[in-house]
């Protein structure tokens, strides 16, 4: 995955915040919507595209586009590095290869120890019960 390419491919709109905000929000344009096409993306690979549709297809739209929105300062280009920070980071997730679990046995003494500290709890049980005498 070559970030620099696909950074290239990414279209940024400005659009108004929404909420509460005054003055500053009628009129400024902050809020960054970042879009990238997965289906027309020439820098990812067939096998990085279906990875992507796999872990990603609850974001994705019908035409697996990824969209998302950063409206967290009031500052268009800081919301554009935010918004590109986050699109790397999902995808970066999306594309990782999660390890092989490896098979692995109790050790001898963790397996007596469990059996020592069953037994120490069964005779401390026993013994609450009462004694009949007769």
């Amino acid at each position: 995955m070559n970030t620099k390419t696909i950074i290239q491919e990414l279209e940024f709109k400005a659009v108004r915040s929404s909420g509460a905000g005054g003055q500053h929000v009628n009129k400024v344009s902050t809020k960054i919507e970042l879009t990238f096409n997965v289906k027309t993306s020439n820098s990812l690979s067939s096998v990085e595209k279906e990875k992507i549709y796999l872990k990603l297809q609850n974001r994705l739209t019908k035409e697996n586009v990824l969209i998302l929105q950063c409206d967290e300062t009031r500052s268009q280009h800081k919301n554009k590095e935010i918004a590109i920070k986050r699109f790397l980071s999902v995808l970066e997730n999306a594309l990782k290869v999660p390890k092989k679990r490896r098979k692995t046995k109790p050790s001898k003494s963790s397996i007596e120890k469990r059996l020592q500290s069953k037994k120490k709890s069964a005779e401390k049980k026993a013994n609450r019960s009462k004694k009949n005498w007769d």
